[in-house]
């Protein structure tokens, strides 16, 4: 709703009886005054089991993309394919599944957007199903198939985890949409941690099945997102823009108004839909790209810094430890950055991630460097072990930032700053690899700064609202 339009009364006909100072949207503001949400209300509780589907697509992301790195230790393994874990093949057969995301960019953006968010997850854990069935039935080291499978498995995740994080953010409360979404992409580390336990644990096994049991594992999570993709609400907006208003409004009042249609939360929403979003605009168009590029750079940032950061330490049982624990003190970190996106702020944590990974990069650049010149490699620790174990640390701690402040943002501010239109086409391509803050915003609402000459300054400035008996604004005066 636009701060113009309808929420702010004649301040002379009215006694102001509240005055607040606050940062973003001013009927965002009015409605969380007005109608304080309840997180413990049964519609509240079943919205957040459906987001729970949403966030399983990340979890499958996090398995199917780590587990080639640990089962490419195990030694049998390679032997099956006459495989080396360095190389040409190597490279080779790990980017297969990387080949398969990029596949799949054009597909991505008209799935989603035809036949809904719903329906994105469906068929994206659909595929991650067929490419697990071709590359867990290789027989005679055929590793093409091997391949083959990964190809198809890389397309399927491609389509689900662009879905996933679109379907929490659009179907989440206003009030809740922030830390929810945030706290889907630390899910990642789930099925990282589970991809490491799974391939570690099995290395005890022995025979094939150390390496076949982890590949069927894939099954596990598409197969629950496949069962219940539409046992779950579709999202409101892309029924809006379909035209199934009415499904809309119901669904807004039941999980949002909390059955009644006269819900400051529900009339927010819905007013905000008939004026931003856009009933004939390029999610129509399969095509159209051309919307993309209006805040293509701020949502790119985060991406493609988050990808460069990398994610894998490979090797022997040892090293398979490490990862397996490196995992786990990411995902708590995870968890940590994600409690503090709506009371910190993006922008904070993203401007402390950056700092932090370049001071403690820096750090592992030269005691690794001086690792090195003592003759330290992967087999020895040459003549300064403590170098070794510095580097380690160092490791760990640049793991610890890293998910402190990106990995509960990259899933979460792409989302946010990418309008409807345009949201489906721009998530997919975060499978390639100073922002404005979002929070206190809705998602429409976030359109309009973006529109503005300066979204950062529009995104952080502060105002004052006066408010009468029952909580209606009735002046906004903005400061500074």
């Amino acid at each position: 709703m636009a701060e113009s339009q309808g929420s702010v009364k004649d301040v002379h006909a009215i006694t102001v009886q509240t005055r607040v100072h606050v940062a973003g949207n001013t009927a965002y503001t009015q409605a969380m005054l007005k109608e304080p949400p309840n997180p413990r209300s049964w519609n509240s509780l079943a919205l957040f089991a459906a987001s729970l589907v949403g966030f399983l697509c990340s979890t499958m992301n996090g398995y199917d993309g780590s587990l080639y790195n640990s089962i490419a230790a195990n030694e049998l393994f390679l032997e099956y394919f006459k495989g080396s874990n360095k190389g040409i093949w190597a490279g080779i057969v790990s980017s297969m599944y990387q080949i398969g995301g990029i596949a799949a960019l054009p597909f991505v953006g008209p799935v989603n957007d035809s036949w809904g968010r719903r329906a994105g997850m469906f068929t994206g854990a659909a595929i991650v199903i067929l490419g697990t069935v071709v590359s867990s039935t290789v027989t005679g080291g055929n590793v093409g198939q091997f391949m083959g499978g990964r190809f198809i498995l890389g397309f399927g995740v491609a389509i689900t985890s662009t879905a996933g994080p679109m379907y929490v953010t659009e179907v989440s409360h206003p009030a809740y949409r922030g830390i929810t979404t945030a706290f889907l992409n630390t899910f990642w580390f789930t099925g990282s941690i589970l991809a490491s336990g799974v391939a570690r644990g099995a290395s005890d096994i022995g025979g094939h099945a150390a390496w076949r049991i982890p590949l069927w594992l894939q099954l596990l999570f598409s197969g629950i997102i496949a069962i219940c993709s539409f046992a779950i609400p579709e999202s409101p907006r892309w029924l809006y823009v379909r035209d199934k208003k009415d499904k809309a409004k119901a669904m807004l009042v039941k999980y949002h108004g909390q059955g009644n249609s006269e819900s400051a939360w529900v009339e927010l929403q819905l007013a905000e839909y008939d004026e931003y979003l856009n009933m004939s605009g390029t999610d129509k168009c399969w095509w159209d790209y051309t919307a993309l590029f209006k805040t293509a750079v701020a949502s790119c940032c985060v991406v493609i810094f988050g990808q460069w950061a990398g994610n894998g330490i490979s090797g022997t049982v040892p090293q398979l430890n490490i990862i397996l624990i490196n995992s786990c003190q990411q995902f708590i970190w995870a968890l940590v950055g994600a409690s503090l996106v709506d009371r910190v702020g993006r922008r904070p944590l993203l401007l402390f991630a950056n700092i932090g990974c370049c001071v403690v990069w820096l750090c592992i650049c030269i005691t690794s460097s001086e690792f090195a010149r003592h003759g330290g490699t992967k087999d020895s620790p040459g003549t300064s072990p403590a170098a070794g174990t510095a580097t380690l640390a160092f490791i760990f701690i640049f793991g610890a930032v890293f998910s402190i402040g990106f990995t509960p943002l990259q899933g979460l501010y792409p989302v946010e700053v990418l309008s409807f239109e345009m949201r489906a086409k721009g998530m997919a391509f975060q499978n390639l690899a100073l922002n404005a803050e979002t929070k206190n915003s809705t998602l429409e609402e976030l359109d309009v700064m973006f529109n503005s000459p300066n979204p950062v300054k529009y995104s952080t400035r502060k105002k004052q609202l006066d408010l009468d008996g029952c909580g209606n604004v009735v002046k906004v005066e903005f400061e500074g």
